[in-house]
């Protein structure tokens, strides 16, 4: 019995020491500072235009809206901008001709994101959405839609992925602020 016990607590100390010599150090651990947050560095207030968008949320769907009664989908972009100093203008096709083009795979958060209307043919803007996330090619955005108001999709979705016209990136009006 006594060779047992003394047999488990020699194993038990022998595999601890084996386990603590396996687990690296916090020197040895290599940090990896995502593309998202290097951006969010070089303009941190981007982070904040995405919290504030976050916080209207589920707000109704209006025609023409600018305010918190109701957003149309370039109202909604142009009221999270505008509670920051920057004026975009109300319209969809405007603001794609506001900032600086970026191709899809440079896109960030903070960058407003660009789609047909209702018709996927054809390359007339008629609706724009803010991009909240980026992992990999995959783009989350913040948007006002007449079905469901203020909320999230993904360009992965086929509606969106047909309709998508481009990204151009406005946080550098935010910088200058």
């Amino acid at each position: 019995m006594l060779r047992k016990m003394l047999l488990t607590v020699v194993c038990t100390v022998s595999f601890g020491i084996i386990k603590a010599q396996n687990v690296p150090t916090v020197l040895e651990v290599p940090t990896v500072t995502s593309k998202k947050e290097k951006f969010y560095e070089s303009i941190p207030i981007v982070k904040e235009v995405i919290s504030f968008a976050k916080d209207h949320l589920s707000t109704r769907y209006r025609s023409g809206g600018t305010s918190t009664h109701g957003f149309d989908c370039s109202g909604f972009t142009r009221f999270c901008y505008k509670h920051f100093g920057v004026a975009l203008p109300h319209s969809s096709a405007a603001q794609g001709n506001v900032g600086e083009a970026v191709t899809k795979g440079e896109a960030q958060p903070g960058d407003l994101i660009l789609f047909n209307g209702h018709s996927a043919g054809g390359n007339r803007i008629g609706h724009v959405g803010l991009i909240t996330e980026v992992i990999g090619d995959q783009i989350k955005f913040i948007h006002s839609a007449w079905n469901g108001g203020v909320r999230y999709d993904y360009l992965h979705a086929s509606y969106y992925q047909r309709r998508f016209v481009g990204v151009r990136r406005v946080a550098h009006l935010l910088a200058e602020k």
